[in-house]
């Protein structure tokens, strides 16, 4: 399996980017502008879009910035750490069809790490861009990178992501998504 992005390919998971988790998390305004790129660039490049928010009725909703880059969509309430953990969610993952799995939000070493090795499992690669993911302890979000990595998802960032998807400059969403990583 390859190790680039393919816009074809691919979907994006945005895991718990919750308002409770904010103050906590290391880094959280760089993780909110950097998922809000790749959602806005994901939305030019129709690549399909499931987000995750962790009990939301005692954690909170996702943050408004990401809301509002996300638009219309469906939000799905989970328990389990893993995306995988919630049946409807895995189906979704499994109904796109997609065999890479781009995973944004919080946090690396719980939600996004198990995430990443339960589509391993399933046969999806994950891919990994380490400015749009943080936790509470900025060792934490490493070591899950390291481990992540070690076991087969790839490790990259929002920029190198988006243009793996584009390819080349005659792509008709590039004069946009130039715009956006500026």
């Amino acid at each position: 399996m390859t190790h680039t992005l393919d816009c074809e390919n691919a979907l994006l998971l945005v895991v718990d980017i919750q308002e409770a988790f904010a103050p906590y998390i290391r880094g959280m305004d760089r993780v909110i502008e950097r998922s809000r790129i790749l959602i806005e660039a994901i939305k030019l490049l129709d690549v399909p879009i499931i987000v995750s928010e962790q009990y939301p009725k005692g954690l909170g909703r996702t943050v408004g910035i990401i809301q509002t880059a996300l638009g219309e969509c469906r939000y799905y309430d989970k328990t389990a750490f893993s995306l995988c953990g919630d049946s409807a969610i895995k189906t979704a993952i499994e109904q796109s069809g997609k065999k890479q799995a781009i995973l944004i939000g919080i946090e690396t070493h719980v939600c996004i790490a198990q995430t990443a090795f339960d589509l391993l499992v399933s046969g999806v690669k994950p891919f990994l861009p380490a400015d749009a993911l943080s936790s509470r302890r900025i060792s934490d979000h490493h070591i899950a990178l390291e481990r992540v990595g070690a076991a087969g998802a790839v490790v990259t960032t929002t920029e190198a992501a988006i243009m793996e998807m584009v390819r080349h400059s005659k792509h008709p969403a590039f004069k946009d998504i130039s715009r956006l990583i500026k």
